[in-house]
């Protein structure tokens, strides 16, 4: 049973005790994501992230990983672009001390000069790694054609322009502003005692209100149809394209993810019998759902030898203007729905899985549904919901992005 406590300084703890297992996850979320910063901030929430593990007032960076690694644990974290997540997986009697690191990275970084600049070096190597390889390339690119006056455009990892611009102090406001304790969910399951969720109450409810704290606000973004092409010289040209689907709050969310595997989401799907199977015009075809509190996106990924994208292009448009003029079938949305419970129950049999789902849910939801409820909703999807999902979203002018060579 997920339960949740809140600390007098509006921090929520949220646990799942789960005692058969011998391990414990636990995850600082923070709702902060590139969403949320400004156009000269684009990419700071990212580099924070990196920033927190290179050392606070009582331990370098290096004594921080080997921490961890003394006692066979793991410790990482990730940026998106609603939430940040430091988090970290152990055996059950290492719990507290986990958490206490977490704590000392999240209270007490210094972020010395000499390691800003050393973490500049890399996230900037990221960058170029990222651009390097077209098919992330063709991705940030078409975000940018999706939403051009939106934050949600802008790249997670900044640019080496606003990335040149971060300091301590500006590393220091952002947090003022976004790490204020309503903002902050401590999730954590596994075998864990009253007396670990009492240590992660002390760490955690020392933390205060800030003066700066800025209240984060949903945009509801319109995506915006478009073509972007980037020439290069590469072997294969890839193609994404994008169409406006539903958030995670919408009611027809599971319509959309059952679609979404029905088209290009698994091996027995449209897109991949057809492009892979039948035509073998590509290794690589598959689509995919973004999805946000606001709104979501349904994006299709495509990568071919640069004489065959248009051929590509044209099957993919071809498969979509059947779904949306004969529709799907019984057999193909019983098999969505049922591979959506597998994996959804399958995907929970991990602490760090539990852990990540309680995070999200609580951060952007505050709301828990049960495994049974979440079946249920997945059981509630019909052919109806579907149709109005494929009308909704396939008739609706796409966003593009290409890149190839020799490709217009």
């Amino acid at each position: 049973m997920v339960k949740i406590y809140t600390c007098q300084n509006g921090v929520r703890i949220v646990s799942e005790h789960i005692p058969h297992v011998r391990s414990i996850s636990v995850g600082v979320w923070v709702g902060a994501g590139s969403r949320f910063e400004l156009p000269e901030e684009n990419g700071i929430t990212h580099f924070i992230e990196h920033m927190l593990f290179k050392g606070t007032t009582t331990k370098t960076a290096r004594q921080i990983a080997e921490e961890f690694d003394r006692i066979g644990g793991e410790i990482n974290a990730f940026t998106s672009k609603e939430n940040t997540c430091y988090y970290a997986k152990v055996l059950d009697h290492h719990g507290e001390l986990a958490i206490s690191i977490l704590a000392d990275m999240f209270f007490n970084s210094t972020f010395a000069k000499q390691e800003l600049e050393k973490e500049r070096q890399v996230v900037l190597e990221e960058i170029l790694m990222s651009e390097d390889a077209p098919d992330d390339d063709v991705h940030e690119a078409l975000w940018r054609v999706m939403y051009p006056n939106d934050a949600l455009g802008l790249p997670i990892l900044g640019t080496s322009q606003t990335l040149s611009t971060f300091n301590k102090e500006t590393i220091e406001h952002y947090m003022e502003k976004h790490y204020y304790p309503e903002n902050i969910v401590i999730s954590v399951a596994g075998n864990i005692t009253k007396e670990l969720l009492q240590h992660i109450e002390k760490l955690f409810s020392k933390l205060e209100r800030s003066p700066k704290v800025m209240e984060t606000v949903l945009t509801y973004p319109t995506l915006s149809s478009g073509r972007i092409v980037k020439e290069r010289d590469v072997e294969q040209s890839h193609i994404a394209i994008s169409y406006p689907a539903v958030g995670t709050k919408d009611p027809n969310l599971y319509s959309f993810i059952a679609l979404n595997n029905i088209i290009g989401g698994n091996m027995s799907s449209r897109l991949f019998q057809e492009v892979r199977e039948e035509r073998g015009l590509a290794y690589s075809i598959f689509s995919y759902q973004s999805c946000y509190q606001d709104i979501g996106a349904f994006t299709i990924y495509g990568s071919t030898n640069n004489q065959q994208l248009a051929l590509l292009q044209k099957t993919i448009d071809d498969s979509l203007s059947k779904i949306q003029t004969q529709g799907i079938t019984e057999t193909e949305l019983s098999n969505a729905k049922e591979q959506l419970k597998g994996s959804f129950v399958l995907g929970l049999e991990s602490t760090n899985s539990r852990m990540s789902r309680n995070g999200r849910n609580e951060l952007n939801a505050k709301r828990h549904k049960s495994i049974d409820e979440t079946i249920a909703d997945i059981d509630a999807v019909s052919m109806k919901k579907v149709d109005e999902m494929i009308d909704y979203i396939l008739s609706a002018e796409p966003a593009i992005s290409i890149i190839g060579q020799g490709v217009k």
